[in-house]
């Protein structure tokens, strides 16, 4: 019997393949850059570098593994001759997720106009990156390559359509998208209420969290953590304890996400009780946690106790102060007057704990100058910033000014008229609080100019505002309302007249 000889070609096939599967072991095992490079080398030096398999996962590996090299994989994917759907999305996918989301758009124009077809993995991330850029036009050419592709019944794909219409404002747009998806998830849901709220559209996003039910929908975590996110915006005590029940009802876990969004809620809505109540129940709290409790005790002229609370939880839990933390200490250190202590976390924000400080960190430092009638010391510590200060930042010394009777005439706060004027010539509220202050201090014709001057140049003073809250409604009133308002006013007050009567006769 004569033995066939094997074909080289075989014994080739055959060496190629079991160095293909040995690379691709070794990408499993790897955790550095260092590694991937070492292995890619070894691709090169086996000829298997036009592999697409390889290539798909080399870039998988650089584009999405905690220790990603985003240009080593944008390198490989643009110096490949072929490259399959996977090895864009994964790239798309690493630069929507980190610090630079237009790259990822970039890369889909590039997938594009290389001929190579998007599909329902594609989409979903170029939508995030999108939306974190606030990319509206490009959203929409997204969206038009959606239809295109026939991907425009994909759930997740619809999802991140509303999620990025809600990110830029176009709330409308973000409802019609929910309107017309044939198949919705607890996250359309969520989606649309998050859109929803982030806008103001907050009656749309009461309407859609009833309805949610209707269609066969129960809230999850999220949703709660999103409703509780409105009552707290708009201080709305009465439908957030509503809120609360619910998540009692439902037998909800209070986990560190639910529980910080109670006591965000509860103390931006005045009730310091119940928002300390829920944070000393909570088993687990983050620095999110600790910093909403910190700051609501701060707002509500509670600094000693803010304070308090942040010595307590460097010394007893070893979670570190982000920049909200540090925004609660300021503002604490602001309504205790303590001067001295504000500029000490303020140098330990950066210097100790790596924070830069931002705007409002800075706004929060002229507060506790201007606060304390520092407002020489105010000014020179704003005009030494590291940047162009806002006009936030020069109103608040303004009302400063104000609060402690600074001379008028004197150049400190000529020179901090001046500043505001140049960055807002056009806002009213500046004009009437530098008005005041002349009048204020007797001198009278030259307030009357300023209001003149702002008659000329057709600003008129903001209206003032009021709100009731009534069966979980709220009612604004603006002064000066038009004689088609009293009738609806009228019944307003008659429905309170009647539910006083109710409540006293109990």
């Amino acid at each position: 019997m004569v033995r066939l000889p094997v074909p080289r070609t075989v014994n080739s096939n055959s060496k190629l393949l079991s160095k293909k599967n040995h690379c691709l072991s070794l990408l499993k095992l790897s955790s550095s850059v260092k590694h991937v490079s070492q292995i890619h080398a070894q691709i090169l030096v086996s000829g298997l570098q036009q592999d697409t398999n390889l290539l798909t996962e080399l870039i998988r590996f650089c584009s999405l593994s905690p220790s990603k090299h985003l240009s080593y994989a944008h390198s490989l994917l643009y110096n490949s001759l072929d490259s399959l759907p996977p090895s864009w999305n994964f790239l798309i996918r690493g630069y929507a997720s980190g610090d630079a989301p237009k790259n990822a758009i970039r890369v889909f124009h590039r997938m594009r106009k290389e001929g190579v077809g998007p599909n329902n993995f594609t989409f979903p991330f170029v939508l995030k990156a999108c939306a974190t850029c606030l990319a509206l036009e490009e959203g929409k050419q997204v969206h038009a390559d959606i239809f295109k592709f026939g991907l425009d019944c994909d759930v997740y794909v619809n999802n991140n359509l509303v999620h990025l219409y809600g990110s830029c404002k176009r709330v409308w747009d973000a409802c019609k998208v929910f309107d017309e998806m044939p198949v919705r998830s607890i996250v359309s849901w969520n989606s649309v209420i998050t859109a929803c709220v982030q806008n103001l559209w907050l009656g749309d996003a009461i309407w859609n969290f009833v309805k949610m039910k209707d269609f066969g929908f129960e809230p999850n975590e999220t949703t709660m953590v999103i409703m509780l996110s409105l009552c707290a915006q708009i201080g709305n005590l009465s439908l957030g304890r509503w809120i609360h029940s619910q998540v009692i009802e439902r037998g909800m876990t209070l986990n560190c996400q639910l529980g910080t969004a109670l006591v965000d809620m509860y103390a931006k809505s005045g009730d310091l009780g119940y928002a300390k109540l829920v944070f000393d129940r909570m088993e687990k709290k983050n620095v999110w946690t600790w910093s909403a409790m910190i700051l609501g005790l701060a707002q509500h002229g509670f600094g000693k106790e803010g304070l308090e609370l942040f010595l307590k939880m460097k010394e007893s839990v070893s979670i570190c102060p982000n920049y909200v933390t540090f925004l609660g200490v300021l503002c604490a250190c602001s309504h205790a007057g303590l001067v001295d202590e504000g500029f000490r976390y303020f140098y330990e924000m950066e210097h100790r704990h790596g924070i830069r400080p931002m705007v409002i960190h800075y706004g929060a430092m002229v507060d506790i100058l201007g606060r304390a009638g520092n407002l020489e010391e105010a000014y020179n510590f704003l005009m030494d910033v590291p940047f162009q200060p806002d006009p936030i930042l020069w109103r608040t010394l303004l009302s400063a000014c104000s609060i402690h009777n600074a001379n008028v005439s004197d150049g400190l706060v000529d020179k901090v008229r001046k500043k505001l004027l140049e960055l807002e010539p056009r806002r009213s509220e500046n004009f009437v609080i530098i008005a005041n202050m002349y009048a204020d201090a007797g001198m009278w014709e030259t307030a009357t100019n300023v209001r003149r001057t702002m008659r000329d140049g057709g600003l008129k003073k903001i209206g003032g505002e009021s709100c009731i809250v009534l069966e979980g409604s709220i009612h604004q009133f603006f002064s000066g309302c038009s004689k088609d308002d009293h009738e609806s006013i009228e019944l307003l007050l008659d429905g309170l007249n009647l539910n006083m009567k109710m409540v006293n006769s109990l």
